[in-house]
């Protein structure tokens, strides 16, 4: 059902007002990149002068970009200065033409011809593909944005992706933890040897024996490269010799071995920043997951906001198809009975064929309408409206010519400061670093140092060995070496150095890229606000122009028998559709201003804040089922709109 009343009620654009910096904004903006570089976990190994070097180079990057807008800080305000008189149409005709010669008064006037129906548009919308009345729902913009944010499909696949990015993080932190490790033998041979007996006899003799070891111990890899292992390890071997043979003493024997076991590079793969370099990464792309959800919220709530105007102009389109339709109609009736006196067969068949080239374009009309509609349903993604379903999404909000305040400094300011993309071409540069210098690490020679001690027990019983153990009795059993390894030339590993130099380059030029890229968005943005408010101006003009032109007409014909002339109802005929065509236009520079409003504060990264989005980002593997990582905040002066509301 739909709440006819408020079919096309007001609906106010305002733009935030970004918060003016208290400071130089250069210096604003290298305080930003220190800190985004402090805020991403990343021991990131340049050395000092390279890191200054690098933040001079960003901070003088958007310095150029917003050099001359620093010289003219003030704010403006593009208005309409929609001036009626200048067209010197009375007030009475003026009153007229918006109540019989534009969309909002085709509205009323459907809504006084069809007092009985849910919508005053029911009936132009058609049967829908079941060869069914259409059924319409209302949806306000808040709620097409609330339920977007809940939702929307790419909004929750992007969702997972923070949650995928920490049990990344927390797989490289794991190289780290300590591993426990047991093993175990048994051994039992029997193995021939020769004796010498009595007399100097000699014969074949079984030498049997027992043996059984066991060990457990504990291993972890140092975040400087090394391998550290401590191992407790028993022995228990019995020795049987038949005939002549000798046995060892004691027998069975028993031992008890304490180790500890160190292996560590000194060149390649030594130190903290090259073993640390996957946990880093790690980190960063964790971040760069959540910038990427940020990111894709900001173009979900845009592209729906812009897919909502554009179903307003497809209601209006319909609506202006349809009254033209309607007239077409009358004055065909007006020529067919004109056959008996001046009408020729060709006017009546030229007549005819407009007609139904406005019912074609009537029935374009509808397809339209629902393709906007299906794109609406598809971005909120509301359980009650799938994308299957046949119900028609009527919005219940208009967009008009509110004037907005702008400084292009701080809309620049604001869009180097909100803008997920500058954080995540700051985290491509410090992976680039990080990367770096692990390429700088591997292309060193490899020596790698191997340390060994233990604590030896040897006895007739477990208990003595351990005390032999315990009380130092044999420490003789230390080992210490060195491995040393160099490719000839080494040239993977230069190669990779070189590369890895080449690429940190190309991320800062990406970095100074993506600030020039966002700084072109919101010029480009506000371009086009400051071009559609004119537009809107013009094209409303042109309509209330054309409109007096048609009015006009259909007075000379209900007075004047000579406006019943076939050549004034081709005339007539044809105002129509320039009045139309002036109809559509004006609708169009609304939806279009609208949308570069939209545009403006995706391009300023503001676009959450202006729809009250709250962006939270928990664990996804804490979510109940159905429940979004993201929450909508209604505003606080306003009562949240339900589904009950939505007719």
């Amino acid at each position: 059902m739909v709440d006819d009343t408020a079919l096309y009620p007001t609906y106010r654009l305002a733009m935030t007002k970004p918060v003016r910096p208290t400071r130089p904004v250069v210096f604003s903006v290298s305080i930003l990149i220190a800190s985004l570089i402090a805020a991403s976990g990343c021991s990131s190994p340049i050395n000092r002068s390279s890191e200054q070097a690098m933040q001079r180079a960003m901070v003088n990057a958007i310095q150029r970009e917003i050099d001359q807008a620093e010289q003219y800080p003030q704010r403006r305000t593009p208005t309409t200065n929609l001036d009626l008189a200048k067209l010197e149409i009375r007030d009475d005709h003026l009153k007229t033409i918006e109540s019989e010669f534009s969309p909002d008064g085709y509205l009323e006037q459907l809504r006084a011809e069809h007092p009985e129906s849910e919508s005053p548009i029911a009936h132009l919308v058609g049967e829908d593909l079941l060869g069914q009345p259409t059924t319409l729902v209302g949806l306000s913009l808040e709620q097409s944005i609330q339920s977007s944010v809940g939702n929307n499909l790419s909004v929750e696949v992007a969702r997972f992706s923070p949650a995928i990015a920490q049990a990344t993080l927390a797989e490289a932190e794991a190289q780290f933890d300590w591993l426990f490790f047991a093993e175990g033998t048994y051994q039992d041979s029997s193995i021939p040897q020769a004796s010498q007996g009595f007399g100097g006899s000699t014969g074949v003799v079984l030498a049997d024996s027992q043996t059984a070891t066991a060990g457990i111990g504990v291993s972890r890899q140092l975040n400087t490269g090394g391998t550290l292992e401590l191992r407790n390890d028993i022995g228990y071997t019995n020795v049987d010799s038949s005939f002549f043979g000798t046995s060892p003493t004691p027998n069975p024997a028993h031992n008890a071995d304490f180790t500890v076991g160190l292996t560590q590079p000194l060149l390649q793969g030594f130190g903290r920043d090259a073993n640390m370099a996957q946990i880093n990464l790690a980190r960063n792309a964790e971040r760069t997951s959540v910038s990427q959800l940020k990111s894709t919220l900001i173009d979900t709530a845009a592209e729906t906001e812009k897919a909502y105007w554009d179903l307003v102009q497809a209601y209006k389109v319909l609506i202006i198809r349809a009254k033209l339709l309607d007239r077409g109609i009358e004055v065909r009736d007006d020529i067919k009975a004109r056959r008996v006196q001046d009408a020729r067969q060709a006017q009546v068949a030229d007549a005819v064929a407009r007609v139904e080239r406005r019912r074609a374009d009537l029935l374009s009309a509808r397809t339209s309408l629902r393709l906007a509609s299906d794109r609406l349903k598809a971005l909120i993604n509301d359980p009650s409206l799938p994308v299957g379903s046949e119900t028609l999404i009527v919005p219940s909000q208009d967009a008009i010519a509110e004037p907005i305040d702008y400084s292009l400094l701080d809309a620049i300011t604001a869009g180097v400061q909100e803008r997920p993309e500058m954080e995540q071409a700051l985290l491509n540069i410090d992976d680039a670093t990080i990367r770096q210098q692990l390429a700088d690490n591997q292309r060193l020679p490899r020596l790698d140092l191997q340390a060994q001690a233990r604590l030896l027990g040897f006895d007739d019983s477990f208990g003595d060995a351990y005390e032999d153990a315990g009380n130092s009795r044999f420490i003789d059993d230390w080992l210490i070496g060195a491995r040393f390894e160099q490719p000839i030339g080494n040239k993977a590993g230069e190669s990779a150095y070189r590369r890895s130099r080449l690429q940190r380059m190309q991320s800062v030029v990406q970095y100074r890229k993506t600030a020039q890229d966002i700084v072109l968005e919101i010029k480009n943005a506000l371009n086009a606000v400051v071009t559609n408010i004119e537009l809107i101006e013009q094209s409303t003009l042109s309509r209330v122009a054309q409109g007096e032109a048609l009015r006009s007409l259909i007075v000379e014909k209900e007075l004047t028998n000579a406006g019943y002339s076939v050549e004034r109802l081709n005339l007539e005929l044809n105002q129509q559709e320039t009045l139309a065509t002036a109809e559509i236009s004006e609708a169009a520079a609304l939806t279009n201003y609208s949308k570069a409003i939209v545009d403006l504060h995706a391009a300023m990264g503001t676009i959450l804040q202006r729809n009250r989005i709250d962006f939270v980002v928990p664990d996804a593997n804490q979510l109940a089922p159905g429940e979004s990582a993201l929450e909508y905040q209604a505003p606080e002066d306003e009562p949240e709109q339900g589904a009950e509301d939505d007719g």
